[in-house]
Order: structure tokens, then sequence, then C-alpha cells
């Protein structure tokens, strides 16, 4: 049975906006891989957050959590960045107007599919941003914990390089607790034993 033109229209928007997103790959980060040493790029970040969310769900402070949608936000929340770059996390500067370019960013990339999808990938982006829902909260504790186990398996590669010290790594990811205060104790412990072993500055002195 031939396809009507309304679906043929859907497909094309659909099939248009997966080559556009193909991008991600190319889009690095500042933390480095575990094995090479190389940067990874933002679709081996979102895959590897998917796959910790699997691994970690049960940590979460939610017993409830809808991990399927924890999910769907993690795999096209950093799309935006094809157009807004990546921000790292620890640069004042960037990060003052970092919503307003990735808002503008998921207009124009969410808006490549159809009205429905586009409607639906906005709103899991959304709430992301405004972090208020358990499902973001988890979200996001899982995008702060894996830059960072990247970084305590590459000897501190990304904190040594831009001279970050333990009280930013702290100040910037003690919101984990808000989704899971599990993963949080876990990583303040290992932040610890990051500045004895020489990975990670220590504070200083006040």
């Amino acid at each position: 049975m031939a396809l009507s033109p309304p679906t043929i229209d859907r497909l094309a928007s659909q099939i248009a906006f997966l080559v556009e997103v193909d991008k991600l790959k190319e889009i690095f980060r500042q933390t480095q891989l575990i094995n090479s040493g190389r940067q990874e790029n933002d679709a081996e970040h979102s895959w590897h957050l998917c796959l910790l969310v699997l691994v970690l769900a049960e940590h979460a402070n939610d017993p409830q959590l809808d991990v399927l949608r924890v999910l769907k936000m993690l795999i096209i929340h950093d799309l935006v960045e094809i157009d807004a770059g990546d921000t790292f996390a620890y640069d004042t500067a960037a990060m003052a107007d970092q919503h307003a370019r990735e808002a503008i960013a998921a207009d124009r990339i969410f808006g490549l599919l159809p009205a429905d999808q586009t409607t639906e990938f906005r709103a899991l982006w959304d709430e992301f941003e405004a972090q208020e829902t358990t499902t973001a909260k988890f979200a996001a504790a899982c995008d702060r914990f894996q830059p960072m186990l990247l970084n305590l398996k590459t000897k501190g590669a990304s904190w040594q390089k831009h001279g970050i010290t333990h009280d930013r790594v702290i100040d910037r990811n003690q919101p984990i607790a808000a989704g899971s205060t599990v993963l949080w104790e876990r990583m303040s412990a290992l932040l610890a034993a990051a500045v004895a072993d020489g990975l990670l500055s220590p504070s200083p002195q006040s």
C-alpha cells in the first residue's frame, strides 16, 4: 500500500532530523576517554549516560522513578550543543548565557521534527533544564556523575588541565544529592580520595 503524502512528509522530517543530529559525534567535551586519553564526544557521553541510568537507577531517591523518561531526557538533552557548542562546567563566563544559547538551538533542532515530536522533545529538554521533577533531578545527577567518573579514571585529566580545585568540584556537583543521595555520598568519598592521591587539587586555604 502506497504511503499517503502526509506520511511521506512526516518521515522526511524525521530523517532530516536524524541526519542533522549525527553532528553530535563531532562535538568534543573536556573529559577524556579512560583508555585512549582522547577527548570524549557528545554522542559517546550520551550513550554512557543512558547505560549509567540503566545500571544505577536503583539508587535514585525516587523509588517510582520513570526510567524511560530519564533515558529520553538524556539522549536528547545535549543535541542543542550542535549549535551552541559544549560549555565547560567550570567556565563561569560561558555559563552565564548558556541557557539562552541552548534554547535557541533547541528551537531549531527539535523544530526539524514533525510538530508532535517537536513538542515532546522540547518538553523533555525544558523539564531537564528546570530541575523541578524527580525525573529531571536524577537525570542531572547522572549527567554530573559521569564526567567525574572519567576524571577519576584519567588521573584527574581535565581537572588538572584547567586548575580545578576540590571546592569547585563540590560546589558544581552537590546537586547530585537531589537525585540520589547514595551517588553523592559515594562520589564525595571518591573526591576526597582523589585529593589525597594528588588527582584533584585541594581547596584553597581560607
